[in-house]
C-alpha cells in the first residue's frame, strides 16, 4: 500500500486554545471539519499526547482560529512544535479573549466558539465532537490548506498530527528525483531544517527562513550527487557526522550521542531518543 495517497486528502490548519487554570495553552490541528448544520457542531481530531487535549477534556471548551495564508509561520512553528506545558506559546503573537478563552487573531480567517459535546478514542488520537456556540469572521484571508503549508510554506507535520509521516528512505521517490536533476539544487536551514528548493544565492540579502526567521547565511546547499556525499564523508568522518530530528527535522551538527541525557532539540524540545543519523 502507497500511504501517500492519504496526503491527497484536503485539510486545512487550525490552532486550538483553551485554558489550564487560568492559564493559556494551545495547539496546532489540521483536522477540523463540520459535521451537523442545526445545531452548527464541528469536529476536532487531537493527539492525546498534546498537552492540550487533557485541558480541553477538563476545560469543557475550546477556541478555533482558522489561520490563513497570510499568517505568520512562526504561529505554526510555535504551536506546532512545542508544548505549553513548558511555555507560552501565544508570547509574541496577537490574541484576544472571547468568551474568556485566548484566540489568536493575528491574520486569521475567522474564528469558532466550541463547547465539548464528546470524546471518542480512536487510539493515538480523540475525536472531540462540539457545539459552536460563537464565530465571526477576522479580516479577509484566504484560508491555508494544508497542501499550500507544504508546497509554499515547505513545512511538515508535527509528530503528533494524525497526518505525520515518519521519514523514511523512499525507492520510488528516489527514481523520481532522478528524472529531475535541473531541479535538484536545494539548501537547507541548519536551524529549524527548512528546505528552500533552487539557489537560495540568488535570493535578496535581506531574505529570511519563512520557518524560523534567520538570514540565508544560515542556509547550507543540500548535495544531490551521492558520490561527491561519500568522498567528503571519507575525507573529514570526524566533523561530518549529522543527526536530524524526526519530529521537526532540526539538523544537529556533530555526535549527538556524546551530548548528555537531558539534552532536547532546541527547537521541538523532544529529547536526543528523537534524533536520526543522517
Amino acid at each position: 500500500m502507497d500511504s501517500r495517497v492519504l496526503q491527497k486528502l484536503s485539510y486545512g490548519l487550525y490552532t486550538v486554545g483553551t485554558l489550564k487554570y487560568g492559564r493559556k495553552v494551545g495547539c496546532v490541528v489540521n483536522t477540523v471539519f463540520q459535521v451537523t448544520a442545526e445545531p452548527e457542531m464541528i469536529c476536532v481530531c487531537l493527539n492525546k499526547n498534546n498537552f492540550t487535549h487533557d485541558c480541553i477534556r477538563e476545560e469543557g471548551k475550546f477556541s478555533i482560529s482558522i489561520l490563513s495564508e497570510d499568517t505568520n509561520p512562526e504561529v505554526i512553528r510555535s504551536f506546532g512544535f512545542r508544548s505549553s506545558e513548558e511555555m507560552d506559546k501565544y508570547e509574541g503573537f496577537k490574541y484576544e479573549y472571547v468568551d474568556k478563552l485566548p484566540v489568536i487573531v493575528e491574520n486569521i480567517s475567522g474564528y469558532l466558539i466550541c463547547e465539548v459535546v464528546s470524546f471518542t478514542d480512536i487510539g493515538t488520537h480523540s475525536l472531540i465532537v462540539a457545539k459552536v456556540v460563537d464565530a465571526d469572521f477576522v479580516g479577509e484571508h484566504k484560508p491555508m490548506t494544508y497542501d499550500y503549508y507544504h508546497k509554499v510554506i515547505k513545512g511538515k507535520a508535527p509528530k503528533n498530527a494524525p497526518t505525520y509521516v515518519k521519514p523514511e528512505i523512499d525507492n520510488n521517490y528516489k527514481e523520481e528525483k532522478k528524472d529531475k536533476k535541473e531541479e535538484k539544487v536545494s539548501y537547507r536551514c541548519d536551524v529549524c531544517g527548512y528546505v528552500y528548493e533552487g539557489d537560495i544565492t540568488k535570493e535578496s540579502d535581506d531574505y529570511v527562513c519563512p520557518i524560523c526567521g534567520v538570514d540565508k547565511s544560515h542556509f547550507e546547499k543540500i548535495e544531490d550527487n551521492i558520490e561527491s556525499k561519500k568522498e567528503i564523508s571519507e575525507e573529514k568522518k570526524d566533523d561530518k557526522v549529522s543527526y536530524y530530528c524526526d519530529v521537526c527535522g532540526y539538523v544537529y551538527e556533530g555526535d549527538i550521542t556524546k551530548e548528555s541525557d537531558d539534552y532536547v532539540c532546541p527547537i521541538c524540545g523532544v529529547d536526543k531518543s528523537h534524533f536520526v543519523k543522517e
